[in-house]
């Protein structure tokens, strides 16, 4: 079941992700926007990597982020790939 939230474009899925927030109409989890975000891309720029989302999804994930920090951090964290299983070569990179 797809439940809206108080964000035009943020929704959750009882299908996808296991209700993580997600952009609507996709798969995109808010926390992949965020992540971006935090790599120093510019919201502007993150659609030419995520070319499916229009700039209005991003800055709309970016907003619920603001209003939601602690759980998307929670999202990310509980997705983060521990450094013990990165390969080296990719950690040198």
């Amino acid at each position: 079941m797809v439940q809206t939230t108080k964000h035009r474009y943020i929704v959750r899925d009882d299908q996808i992700l296991s209700s993580e927030p997600i952009i609507e109409g996709t798969r995109t989890p808010v926390r992949a926007i965020v992540e971006l975000w935090r790599q120093s891309l510019l919201s502007d720029e993150i659609p030419s990597h995520l070319p499916h989302l229009t700039l209005a999804q991003v800055f709309d994930a970016l907003s619920y982020y603001s209003d939601h920090q602690v759980e998307i951090n929670a999202y990310i964290e509980s997705n983060r790939i521990p450094d013990e299983l990165i390969d080296p070569l990719v950690k040198e990179k």
